[in-house]
């Protein structure tokens, strides 16, 4: 699908509800279908990858229902699937499970699609393989055959901070005899931790290491709050198109998500938080933000793991800054549905962006008037087309992205949103 995209000649106001976490919605229904009996959740995320995650409960014999909420039914184990479990274009979903899986008394087989089966698994394997599990795989990329086996804890000292090596271990930590400790060099994103928590699960955490024993989860009724990764592209909307101003409502402001509103205020954009909460120990509240004259900042080290996922329409705001933005320390980049880095660097430049690449992140000299008039490529990857659509409101001549349906694997409703505070 192709996407026109062409300058806002108006600025964008309103106030918008931003849907589910899709983190938070993996873990709740992952673990709501660990527990034994009902749970309810609440704004359940209509992405695709979320939806992945889903259908491999039910294939693994959970009972759920969604309508306007989530209900799960569970026995609190799963049961082995008749079918290989696909787990379409997401990471979270295949290397949850194979944690998961690799500690059940039955075979299982994880697949997804193309671009899945081009990234690294072999993170997991390896922890995994130490605690006695028996993943194949060839050369450490799905298809992935998975020999369940009685597991033990082992103490791992992971050498990146990724949330989803993290969230793995601990799944399979939580089946496992004896402890489990997993150690990471800064604090990825702890959903996970959170909510093991809130569901009663034996779990500690300090710093950048986290302890997990044998435990059984409770039921639970979850409520998700609005994504700030979504969040993230209106944020930077109201921040380069002229004289915006928009409130997006009951965004969850986990400190372990919340890097690119550190980002935001280091460039001295204009921004506040409103009405603060917490919803199944998570964080939320209102964002108002507007149109700002932004500098440029070096992000790196600890920040990283905050807005991993925000990067490329970072860049995007960097374009807009007063100086040179640099990004280092962001080499896992390289390892997501595209070749973030590279794929953000070539695309943008084809806007008329002065970017350069780097091994680990790259270099923004602001600030700079885009051109456009041009098409460009998403690579399969919904965050560059998101990216791309945010560049295109500010491009003197109007752009073609393609394949920007790739954006219903986290944002369905991204098109009809904009259209809320669109008012040109």
């Amino acid at each position: 699908m192709k996407k026109i995209v062409r300058k806002l000649n108006s600025p964008i106001k309103g106030q918008i509800k931003i849907p589910a976490d899709k983190s938070i919605s993996h873990r709740a229904v992952i673990f709501a279908s660990l527990a034994k009996g009902k749970s309810i959740i609440k704004n359940f995320s209509a992405g695709k990858d979320p939806l992945s995650s889903l259908e491999i409960c039910k294939k693994l014999g959970v009972n759920a229902e969604l309508k306007n909420d989530l209900i799960i039914n569970s026995d609190g184990k799963f049961t082995p699937a008749k079918t290989p479990l696909d787990c379409g274009n997401s990471g979270t979903t295949m290397r949850f499970f194979t944690g998961i899986l690799a500690g059940q008394n039955f075979n299982s087989v994880l697949t997804g699609d193309e671009s899945l089966s081009k990234r690294p698994m072999k993170r997991v394997i390896d922890p995994l393989t130490l605690m006695g599990a028996d993943i194949q795989g060839k050369s450490g990329f799905a298809p992935l055959q998975i020999f369940g086996k009685k597991l033990n804890g082992i103490e791992y000292k992971c050498p990146l901070s990724s949330a989803q090596v993290k969230s793995s271990i601990l799944l399979a930590g939580l089946q496992a005899e004896g402890k489990t400790v997993f150690h990471e060099p800064f604090l990825s994103r702890n959903h996970t931790e959170k909510m093991l928590e809130f569901m009663g699960a034996n779990i500690q955490t300090r710093n950048c290491t986290t302890i997990i024993e044998k435990s059984e989860l409770s039921p639970c009724t979850f409520e998700i709050c609005g994504d700030i990764s979504s969040a993230a592209y209106f944020m930077v909307m109201s921040a380069i198109v002229p004289n915006s101003d928009i409130i997006l409502e009951n965004v969850g402001l986990n400190p372990t998500r919340t890097g690119i509103l550190e980002v935001l205020k280091l460039m001295g954009a204009d921004f506040e938080i409103l009405d603060k909460k917490e919803l199944c120990k998570e964080p939320s509240g209102d964002i108002r933000i507007k149109f700002s004259n932004l500098k440029g900042v070096t992000i790196e080290g600890d920040l990283i793991p905050k807005l991993i996922d925000e990067i490329p329409v970072i860049a995007v705001l960097a374009t807009q800054a007063e100086g040179k933005t640099v990004i280092k320390d962001a080499q896992d980049l390289r390892n997501k549905e595209s070749d973030r880095i590279k794929c953000t660097v070539t695309e943008l430049k084809k806007l008329g962006a002065n970017i350069e690449e780097t091994q680990d992140g790259m270099i923004i000299y602001g600030k700079t008037t885009l051109k456009g008039g041009c098409e460009v490529e998403t690579y399969q990857d919904h965050r560059l087309a998101m990216s791309l659509f945010c560049a295109g409101l500010i491009c003197e001549k109007e752009i073609s992205i393609n394949g920007f349906d790739w954006v219903n694997i986290s944002f369905p409703e991204f098109e009809k949103i904009f259209e809320t505070i669109f008012s040109d």
